[in-house]
């Protein structure tokens, strides 16, 4: 990862003159800008000068991906950027794949929001037969892997830096982790911070690491009205799933998750989790307040 503190003071002297003098800085970086200077330099002052400042932009370009593939940095937009195709050509075609993603919701936020995706898991709801993992541990992740690649469906995994304490390897439809009052489900990671927010209120917490598809038949029989459903992704991207798994029985949800307002500040995870109130303190006054 870069360091972010040269950016954060940049950011503490804010101001319209700076904004667009770093806005002019990024415009160099378009590789339409880049052809333009250099069909400039060609035809202002050398043929020789236009080419070899052509070939200094397509070995920087070179050197750049070779960076990032190899110290890997995080690529969580797998599914934002490849939409069309994984539409297309997976979808449409009905053809089976496997996958994987790093980075989660915001885990590359010290490189700004290119390298954020809360809105991934949303968009493959727009598309039919897709599974979603979202391991909550590491140890999850070999066996969720192994068994995606014995069939020929389509199946994402999503992973992330924050993990649970412990694993839950039967985690694919909703596991009980504690019995108490009105129901509480955490998706993969959210888990711990669930308990922690809730550790002295009698609610039951349920955990899954398989949103995608949802565990209807689970939901219903642990839901008794009321139902808090925490997600590493965007707010309210399981609710069409709730509705549809308790319709018919009245019922009410509180739908937790990364917010739908951009958080324009680079940071680390945590940061941004408290930002979007997906921290133990964050989660417990908004539960409380929807259940008492």
């Amino acid at each position: 990862m870069f360091l972010t503190a040269p950016i954060l003071w940049l950011q503490s002297w804010a101001s319209p003159g700076l904004t667009r003098t770093m806005e002019v800085i990024s415009w160099f970086g378009y590789t339409r800008t880049a052809i333009a200077l250099a069909v400039f330099v060609t035809f202002a002052f050398r043929v020789r000068a236009g080419m070899a400042l052509l070939l200094l932009l397509g070995l920087n370009s070179l050197a750049t991906d070779m960076v990032k593939t190899t110290f890997g940095l995080p690529r969580p937009f797998v599914v934002d950027r490849a939409y069309e195709q994984i539409k297309l050509d997976l979808g449409h075609q009905d053809a089976g794949a496997v996958l994987v993603s790093i980075g989660a919701s915001y885990d590359g936020s010290t490189e700004g929001y290119t390298h954020q995706s809360p809105g991934d898991v949303e968009l493959l709801d727009t598309l039919e037969g897709w599974t979603v993992h979202v391991p909550g541990h590491h140890d999850e992740v070999a066996a969720l892997l192994r068994d995606a690649a014995r069939h020929d469906d389509r199946v994402y995994i999503r992973l992330a830096l924050q993990e649970n304490s412990r694993a839950y390897p039967d985690g694919g439809r909703l596991r009980v982790i504690r019995r108490g009052g009105p129901l509480v489900v955490a998706v993969g990671p959210m888990l711990d911070p669930v308990l922690e927010a809730t550790r002295d209120l009698d609610v039951t917490v349920a955990y899954t690491n398989t949103p995608r598809p949802f565990d209807a038949e689970g939901l219903r029989a642990l839901a008794d009205g009321e139902v808090v459903l925490v997600e590493p992704y965007l707010s309210g991207t399981s609710a069409r799933q709730v509705a549809e798994a308790l319709g018919g029985r009245p019922h009410r949800a509180l739908h937790l998750g990364v917010g739908r307002d951009e958080v324009r500040r680079y940071g680390s995870w945590q940061d941004h989790a408290r930002a979007h109130g997906l921290d133990a303190a964050g989660l417990r006054t908004p539960i409380m307040e929807f259940l008492w």
